[in-house]
């Protein structure tokens, strides 16, 4: 098969032939049709983050495709199943984590002693096929095409799973911090659920798309967000926790500010004469929050009321879309069809 693989930290991503997987007991093999390009791809393979211990390297969590064979004692998946993959492919089943019993979620990656993750500890999606735990793909919507699956299977997850976390009220006002891969996404949901909503952002060239977006309220930072009321719920789907400090000023009475990304360099801080205790704010921590959490947000793409904007690229120029995604330069997903 042909992958995309990257040869060192920091190298330029090659797509080339590599050894084709074959389906292991309890695994189906996927042929990948479309992976979507999250930003911790690029801080897997430029060096921000430690760099795969496994060869070759191929990385991506967002691959949606087809199931083409299926291994032993597998019953709930079977050849032409079309199918998501996750970040969080299974754990090791003896840790302390592990005897708790937790449902399956990027929780379990976090903490679990030995985790198989997709493109962290296993190959990833960025390949023609991939062989995964079949109890950790999902299946996909009728009528919802790889190609808007893809994105859904990681940023769609984590910010359908960071709205259910902060769990709003009717009347509730929610405000999404960054407005990106994540961020469009976080934006229609909320949207969609019927809350008002606000986008923080110091990117001018995409007020008109927010309020495309259904969005009515646009503002720079934490003193804006404050001075048009302020939010009952602040998710924070950018990747500076910097800024996700600052928006706590506008973070209202008895609101929940959720943090739902990874900043590799900044730290979040509630600062000595933070107002946060008396105002009985609380401060989230949410992830992929379970398979039941992913269907639901994929259900919401199959139905029409969130749409991934994406921007497709051919596997040969995946070193492309890499270095797009590097800088931002995406509006607001990059897709890789396989």
């Amino acid at each position: 098969m042909k992958a995309a693989v990257v040869p060192a930290a920091g190298a330029r991503w090659e797509y080339r032939d590599v050894e084709t997987p074959s389906a292991g007991p309890g695994e189906v093999l996927v042929r990948v049709r479309a992976c979507g390009m999250c930003h911790n791809d690029v801080f897997l393979t430029d060096g921000t983050f430690p760099f795969p211990p496994f060869s070759p390297v191929i990385v991506g969590h967002e691959a949606a495709g087809e199931v083409v064979e299926v291994g032993a004692g597998v019953t709930i998946r079977k050849a032409g199943d079309r199918v998501g993959t996750t970040w969080v492919q299974g754990t090791c089943g003896q840790c302390d984590y592990c005897k708790l019993n937790l449902p399956l979620t990027g929780q379990s990656g976090m903490n679990c002693a030995a985790p198989r993750m997709s493109g962290l500890t296993v190959q990833g999606g960025h390949a023609q096929y991939v062989a995964v735990p079949a109890e950790s793909t999902v299946l996909l919507p009728d009528g919802l095409s790889y190609q808007a699956a893809a994105p859904m299977l990681c940023a769609g997850y984590t910010s359908w799973s960071a709205l259910r976390a902060a769990d709003p009220k009717p009347g509730e006002r929610v405000a999404v911090l960054g407005v990106g891969g994540l961020g469009h996404l976080a934006l229609q949901f909320a949207n969609a659920c019927g809350f008002e909503t606000v986008a923080i952002t110091r990117s001018p060239e995409k007020h008109d798309l927010i309020r495309e977006l259904g969005t009515g309220h646009v503002v720079a930072d934490g003193a804006g967000l404050r001075e048009i009321g302020g939010a009952d719920v602040v998710l924070v789907t950018g990747t500076s926790y910097r800024a996700a400090t600052d928006a706590l000023a506008g973070l209202r009475v008895n609101g929940r500010l959720v943090l739902a990304t990874i900043d590799p360099e900044g730290t979040f801080e509630i600062g000595p004469t933070s107002p946060v205790w008396a105002q009985r704010q609380s401060i989230i921590g949410a992830t992929h929050n379970g398979l039941d959490q992913l269907a639901e947000a994929l259900r919401f793409a199959a139905d029409g009321r969130v749409t991934p904007i994406i921007e497709e690229f051919d596997a040969e120029q995946v070193a492309e879309a890499v270095a797009r995604a590097g800088k931002g330069d995406v509006r607001f997903r990059a897709v890789v069809n396989y």
